[in-house]
């Protein structure tokens, strides 16, 4: 154990901070489909391996330059947003949320069983390094300090469109009264599918992002999956701004846990203090109470 308040403690800090960059984002397209749609898409990280694996062939299978592989890879999770609201989502929009759960459950796992038959099981990697940036001893990825920035970007930007644009405004109605709106000539309908086709988007950028500093394989989504909604349970679910405070609150105990003991202790003691929040405000950390 090594927590002495020195140079490579606060690198572990600065590195948690960064890394927020990353889950934020994650958790930004699951926090504005739930508070929209109010379903929470268990599947939302095998969105992003879906993503992740558009990417790498595109880049790797098609030659296209990396902007534009990423492109597609946003786009395709996009249509792929729109597809699982439409043909899954909608029908069990007025079920019991059990009934949610386990239907976006078998997406999950559907999704992870064509994945493995189309891909195979084997680690796959972009190839694509972009180096690190050194303050004195102190070493940072290029990867997370331009994940960080889009994070932040991405988040201001959603702002923008929320607050300042005709749908935006329309989807911060429907997500406030889901039964008066459609009453003063919102259609709920293409609120839903303008919302999912964001969300997906979101988890594209998110998994071009992702793609530059991890391996691709079916199950990664494992990996992040209970992680993002643990942040969106946190700061509280459908509040955008409370995913992004979780997110920092989760990274810095992943990091510093990870610096001080080791990376598996660090996730130990972030959903410790997960389930000892939800004693004490089960509604999340900006959430309203019930």
């Amino acid at each position: 154990m090594d927590c002495a308040l020195d140079i490579f403690f606060l690198e572990a800090v600065l590195n948690g901070v960064l890394l927020a960059g990353l889950l934020a984002l994650l958790a930004l397209g699951l926090n504005l489909i739930f508070g929209v749609i109010d379903v929470v898409w268990i599947c939302y990280a095998e969105l992003v391996m879906v993503g992740m694996y558009g990417v790498f062939h595109g880049y790797q299978t098609l030659g296209l330059p990396l902007l534009l592989a990423m492109a597609l890879g946003i786009a395709i999770v996009a249509v792929v947003g729109l597809i699982l609201h439409y043909l899954v989502i909608r029908p069990v929009l007025d079920t019991p949320p059990i009934n949610q759960l386990l239907v976006t459950g078998g997406v999950l796992f559907f999704l992870q069983a064509v994945a493995t038959m189309a891909f195979g099981i084997e680690f796959k990697n972009l190839g694509v390094h972009l180096g690190s940036v050194s303050f004195g001893d102190m070493f940072f990825s290029w990867n997370r300090i331009i994940t960080f920035c889009v994070a932040l970007a991405t988040m201001g930007v959603l702002w923008f469109f929320l607050r300042r644009t005709f749908v935006g405004t329309a989807i911060r109605a429907i997500s406030q009264d889901r039964q008066i709106m459609p009453l003063m000539g919102v259609d709920s309908r293409k609120v839903y599918l303008v919302t999912s086709a964001i969300g997906g988007g979101l988890a594209g950028l998110a998994a071009s992002l992702m793609v530059l500093q991890y391996d691709i394989y079916p199950q990664i989504g494992l990996q992040f999956g209970p992680l993002v909604f643990m942040i969106c349970v946190l700061g509280g679910l459908g509040n955008m701004l409370g995913g992004f405070v979780a997110a920092f609150i989760i990274a810095q105990f992943i990091t510093i846990g990870g610096s001080c003991f080791a990376t598996e202790w660090g996730y130990a003691v972030a959903f410790l203090f997960f389930m000892m929040m939800m004693f004490i405000r089960p509604q999340g950390l900006f959430g309203d109470k019930a």
